[in-house]
C-alpha cells in the first residue's frame, strides 16, 4: 500500500508541527506502509526507509517577485502592508508562491502509484492544502489532516483570535472539506468541533491521533538543574495567553507550604517559550527556589529525556468549557509511563483518552484541587506507590497497528 505524503514541514527541531508530522511518518513506515514524502522543509531531511522529496521554491512565479517587492517597499518606507494584502486578497504573496511551488512538484507524479495523499501542515498555514485544491485528479485520493480548527475565529473559547482575510480563509477551508476524499483529525473532539461549522468536517471525518517520537536519546546527562532521584513535576511547551500558569504555581507554593521537608526534593519545572507572560513569569519563578523556568525551546532530544524521567508531567489547557485539542506531546507522556497532570476542561480530549477513572486532573484555574492532586502525587512518589497508570488500549491507540487498520479499512471501502 503506497502513500503519498505532502508535508509543509518534517524537521523536528523547527517546530511542533515538524515534530508531529514526522512522528506521523515513522509510525506509518513502521504500520508496513510504502511512503513517498514531498516536504517544504527548506533543507535535506534524512528520512530512513522513506524516499524524502526537498520541494524547491518556485522563483519564476510572479508570487515569488510580488512578495520580495513588498519586502522591499516595506524596509524603504517602514510600513508593514501584510495584514492590509492579506485582508484584500485572503493570503499572502509568500503562501500563494509556496502553493504553486508544492504544485509543480506533484505535477510529474502519476497518480495510479499511490493509493492515498495525504496533507501535512503546520500552524495556521494549510499551505499543502491549497496545493491539492489545485489538482483535482487527485482529490478522489486526498486525506487531508486537520491538526487544529481553522481558521482562527473558529478556535473555542477563550481563544479570541481573528485573522486578516477571514472570510477568504473560511471559504478555503470549507472547500477543502467538500473536495478532499477524507479528512483526518488527531482527536475525535477536534473532528466534532469542526462538524458544528461544516457537517462534511464531521462526516469524512477518520483518527489518526499523533505519535510517539522514536527519538532515542542514548547516555544523556542530565542538565544541572535536574536531579533524577528528586521529585520533578515538568511542563514542557509553549505557554499561551490562554495557558495561564500562574494557578499552577500558586498550588505549588501552597503544597510546599504544607510539606516544608519537599522544599529539599521537589521542583516545578516550566520548560518552553511564554512572552505573553514575561517577564512577570521569570520574576516570579526565580522567587522561589523549587520552581526553574527556562524560556527559550529546549533542545527535543533533551526535553524528551526530562519526560521519560520526571515524577509527573504536567498538560496545561485553558481554563475553558471545551478543549478538542490532543497536544502532540500527549502520546510520549503515555509512552513514558509516568503520572500525568492534567490541568484543563473536564469535556476534553486529554480527559477522554484518561478515561472517567483518572484521579489526577484538576480544572486549570482550580488552585484547590491542584494543590490537593500535587499532594496526592507526592504522596505516592514518597512511597513509591504509583501503579499501572494507563489502559493497554491508550497504549495501542498511539500505535501503528491502530494506524494501519484504519487506513486499511478506509482504502478497502
Amino acid at each position: 500500500m503506497n502513500i503519498l505524503i505532502l508535508s509543509e514541514t518534517i524537521d523536528i527541531n523547527a517546530s511542533s508541527a515538524g515534530k508531529a508530522n514526522y512522528a506521523l511518518i515513522r509510525a506509518l513506515l513502521s504500520a508496513g506502509f510504502e511512503i513517498t514524502v514531498y516536504h517544504y522543509s527548506h533543507k535535506e531531511i534524512h528520512l530512513p526507509g522513506v524516499q524524502a522529496v526537498l520541494i524547491q521554491e518556485k522563483k519564476t512565479d510572479i508570487n515569488y517577485w510580488l512578495s520580495r517587492g513588498q519586502r522591499v517597499l516595506q524596509r524603504i518606507t517602514k510600513t508593514d502592508f501584510s495584514k492590509s494584502l492579506e485582508q484584500q486578497f485572503g493570503f499572502s504573496f509568500t503562501f500563494f508562491n509556496d502553493v504553486n511551488s508544492m504544485v509543480s512538484a506533484l505535477k510529474p507524479l502519476r497518480l495510479a502509484d499511490y493509493d492515498i495523499v495525504l496533507t501535512l501542515s503546520k500552524g495556521a498555514s494549510y499551505r499543502t492544502h491549497a496545493a491539492l485544491l489545485k489538482l483535482p485528479e487527485w482529490h478522489a485520493k486526498w486525506l487531508a489532516y486537520i491538526h487544529d480548527p481553522y481558521p482562527f475565529h473558529w478556535y473555542p473559547k477563550p481563544y479570541d483570535w481573528m485573522q486578516p482575510g477571514s472570510v477568504q480563509k473560511e471559504a478555503f477551508f470549507k472547500k477543502v472539506a467538500h473536495k478532499a476524499q477524507w479528512l483526518s483529525y488527531p482527536s475525535k473532539g477536534l473532528q466534532d468541533w469542526m462538524g458544528t461549522f461544516d457537517v462534511n468536517f464531521k462526516t469524512k471525518g477518520i483518527l489518526l491521533p499523533h505519535q510517539p517520537s522514536e527519538v532515542v536519546v542514548v547516555d544523556a546527562i542530565f542538565p544541572e538543574f535536574f536531579n533524577p532521584e528528586h521529585f520533578n513535576v515538568l511542563h514542557a511547551g509553549n505557554l499561551l495567553k490562554q495557558r495561564d500558569p500562574y494557578p499552577l504555581i500558586q498550588a505549588w507554593n501552597l503544597f510546599l507550604a504544607q510539606y516544608s521537608e519537599a522544599q529539599t526534593h521537589a521542583k516545578l519545572l516550566l520548560i518552553g517559550p511564554g512572552a505573553y507572560h514575561e517577564p512577570k513569569l521569570s520574576k516570579v519563578c526565580n522567587e522561589v527556589e523549587a520552581i526553574y523556568r527556562y524560556t527559550g525551546s529546549m533542545v527535543y532530544e533533551q526535553v524528551r529525556w526530562l519526560e521519560q524521567h520526571s515524577a509527573v508531567t504536567i498538560v496545561l489547557e485553558a481554563a475553558a468549557e471545551v478543549s478538542p485539542f490532543l497536544p502532540a506531546k500527549f502520546p510520549n507522556l503515555v509512552q513514558a509511563n509516568n503520572p500525568i497532570l492534567h490541568l484543563g476542561p473536564k469535556h476534553s480530549e486529554v480527559r477522554r483518552l484518561l478515561g472517567e477513572n483518572y484521579s489526577f486532573v484538576a480544572e486549570a484555574d482550580d488552585v484547590n484541587l491542584i494543590t490537593f492532586r500535587l499532594e496526592e502525587l507526592y504522596h505516592q512518589w514518597k512511597n513509591n506507590t504509583v501503579a499501572n497508570l494507563y489502559e493497554l488500549k491508550l497504549q495501542g491507540y498511539f500505535s501503528p497497528s491502530y494506524l494501519r487498520a484504519t487506513l486499511s479499512e478506509l482504502i478497502s471501502k
